[in-house]
């Protein structure tokens, strides 16, 4: 009895997860991909590189912001301190990730990570910039 209501409870918050993090993905309009491009972070320009209103910078800063905390939670603190090392010499974010030395399921949980919120920052770009 204790395993169904484990498992209930288990999908009833998968399902809230993706209801919640969700809408903005399904709202969004198809964009061209660029195939030639490694990096899905390159192709956004910067806050400062646009004129965002206070409500976009805001929302960017959250997916960003919540990217950095569901990344932090897949990596133990040594990789972490690695990480921050990487970006501080220079290096992006994705390359900072693949320096780092992971087990292939935990670089592959990251990069869905990083995925998502690409696809959640170009969301909010294209709800932007279509008004």
């Amino acid at each position: 009895m204790s395993i169904k209501f484990t498992k209930g409870l288990y999908t009833l918050a998968a399902i809230v997860t993706f209801i919640l993090f969700l809408p903005g993905i399904s709202l969004a309009l198809p964009a061209p991909l660029n195939t030639t491009s490694t990096s899905i972070i390159a192709q956004f320009p910067t806050d400062s590189a646009i004129n965002l209103t206070p409500r976009v910078r805001q929302q960017l800063q959250g997916v960003r912001q919540r990217r950095n905390r569901d990344i932090q939670a897949v990596l133990d603190p040594s990789e972490i301190a690695e990480l921050r090392r990487y970006i501080r010499s220079g290096d992006n974010l994705h390359q900072a990730i693949e320096k780092l030395t992971l087990q292939p399921d935990r670089r592959e949980m990251i990069q869905a990570i990083v995925k998502i919120s690409d696809l959640k920052m170009k969301a909010i770009l294209s709800q932007y910039t279509s008004h």
